[in-house]
């Protein structure tokens, strides 16, 4: 069952992911040597970040970072690329210990999978940070998306919908600059974390949140923010903007 939590505005939600996610590194690392977590990027996650990272008493020296996507062809200086994204907002602050960082600039975007595959399939996630799409994907799977694979990245094709986010957040100018693949983590793959912490906020978010969650809706990969309705620890995070067209 998911754990859904609003607030009031979307700093108000960021804080309130922030904390829950404070609460979880910090319990983790109680009692492992080392924590590894998965972190997203986008618009979505600005305020979340920022609380985070000025959150304390968490050993980000005894962490391991990935995170869960990347354009393909994109170089790490190009302003719309995650790696950038997570460098200047997590990386350069906190400074996890290790991070596997997804090359999507790698010649061959499969080696490149295959690579981050087998790090990421050597130990157990304790906790991904993600968010949902307009469109409703989480990561880069795109409806319909593949719930079936158990490849830990795979190469997807991004549809017109999640290329146009892209677009009205403001990292790419116009709809032909944005890549039309990516690296992905897979749906299987965020599911195996111990724990979910997913921040939805935003007005434009209202009706994927409907699709995805909402008591009646179903789990289709038509929507893939359905999956999480079976794992059995995901934390949803919303605003009065992303949660307004839920039932009551």
């Amino acid at each position: 069952m998911l754990k859904i939590q609003i607030g009031s505005t979307k700093v108000e939600t960021g804080h309130l992911a922030a904390k829950k996610a404070v609460e979880i590194l910090r319990k983790a690392l109680v009692s492992k040597p080392k924590v590894r977590f998965i972190a997203a990027t986008g618009a979505s996650q600005f305020e979340f970040l920022d609380f985070l990272c000025k959150s304390e008493g968490i050993g980000w020296n005894r962490t391991e970072m990935f995170h869960l996507d990347e354009y393909v062809g994109l170089p790490i200086t190009h302003a719309a690329s995650f790696r950038k994204y997570l460098t200047e907002r997590l990386v350069e602050k906190v400074n996890p210990g290790v991070l596997n960082f997804i090359k999507g600039d790698a010649p061959d975007p499969v080696a490149e999978c295959i690579r981050i595959n087998e790090l990421i399939a050597s130990k157990p996630i304790d906790v991904a940070f993600i968010g949902i799409g307009e469109n409703g994907h989480i990561a880069f799977n795109d409806p319909p998306a593949d719930f079936e694979t158990e490849h830990p990245f795979i190469v997807v094709d991004l549809d017109e919908k999640c290329r146009m986010q892209q677009v009205g957040e403001g990292w790419f100018k116009s709809i032909e600059e944005v890549p039309k693949q990516a690296i992905s983590m897979s749906v299987k793959q965020i599911l195996k974390a111990e724990v979910i912490i997913c921040i939805c906020p935003e007005k434009r978010k209202a009706e994927a949140v409907r699709d995805c969650i909402s008591k009646n809706a179903p789990i289709t990969p038509l929507h893939p923010a359905s999956i999480l309705k079976q794992h059995e620890n995901t934390y949803v995070f919303l605003d009065t903007e992303s949660a307004s067209l839920l039932e009551k």
